[in-house]
């Protein structure tokens, strides 16, 4: 195998490559992909991606998997769990050698918030039904996105989380965690690391279990006490990746936004948010 000589003197120094916790923080110029593949391609792996499509959503699920089957994962075996109530809007889309789709059929709802809010339970059950002993990774994405660049086993490992890109050059004490005590993703003035996106999950299947399991059983506390975080289950996200540190930190090339210009320092963007008109896809505002 080939490969450039790793250096510990130049490299990036327009952004932070490593954590406090001293987790990497994966961006352009950071990895050889040829490595990280020689690597992970050797170990076999399977990795699960779950999408939820539900409403008028479904209609991101074609560029979301089309764009996937360019550059998601080439070369390792996929299996995408579709979450609909529209089976039959599916889109047929040709997949990869060693790629695969399952549909699973779930109720609609009439509030966008209680769709997000009811993601971490529908991710536990799949976990524990089907996937512990199938898949060795997986990523929960969002639907409203599409594939621009490369995304490979660089980002594989064991809690990955994505740098949300509204608030990464953010001072901390303005992230819009939770703040009220009486909820269980409370998180207080003057603490808090990054704030995370809840458009990408990943990890080790039993280090998503337990995230999602975490996250399930506090929604479901703050449910009783009628309390709704301020936003939904990345709220929840936040505050366990406070507690639990990810392993690894996929910078906002990871996740983007279609409406914001590069900036100097995403250097390529590989997955962002499209544009969309909330007022028109989402079933109550």
């Amino acid at each position: 195998i080939l490969y450039k000589q790793p250096s510990v003197l130049n490299g990036r120094k327009d952004v932070i490559t490593v954590t406090p916790w001293l987790a990497p923080v994966v961006w352009e110029e950071t990895f050889d992909k040829t490595l990280i593949d020689a690597i992970y391609k050797m170990q076999n792996i399977t990795v699960a991606t779950t999408v939820f499509a539900l409403g008028k959503y479904v209609q991101f699920l074609k560029d979301f998997l089309e764009s996937a089957e360019r550059h998601y994962l080439q070369g390792y075996r996929v299996h995408y769990y579709i979450f609909t109530d529209q089976p039959e809007a599916v889109p047929m889309v040709t997949l990869g050698a060693n790629r695969n789709l399952t549909t699973l059929k779930i109720p609609g709802s009439s509030r966008w918030q209680e769709i997000t809010l009811r993601r971490m339970e529908k991710l536990e059950k799949l976990i524990d039904t089907q996937m512990i002993n199938e898949v060795d990774y997986i990523f929960s994405l969002d639907v409203d996105t599409k594939f621009y660049g490369h995304w490979g086993a660089e980002t594989l490992g064991d809690i990955v989380a994505v740098i949300h890109p509204g608030y990464y050059s953010t001072p901390r004490d303005e992230f819009p965690y939770e703040r009220r005590p009486e909820s269980q993703a409370y998180i207080p003035q003057g603490m808090g690391d990054y704030y995370y996106g809840g458009a990408v999950i990943g990890g080790l299947v039993e280090e998503v279990h337990k995230l999602a399991k975490t996250c399930r059983t506090q929604l479901d506390v703050d449910k009783a006490n009628s309390i709704e975080a301020a936003w939904q289950e990345e709220s929840h996200l936040n505050k366990y990746f406070l507690y639990n540190k990810p392993s690894k930190i996929l910078s906002p090339e990871y996740l983007w936004q279609d409406f914001k210009s590069k900036t100097d320092d995403i250097k390529i963007i590989r997955f962002s948010q499209v544009i969309k008109n909330y007022a028109e896809v989402r079933p109550n505002p």
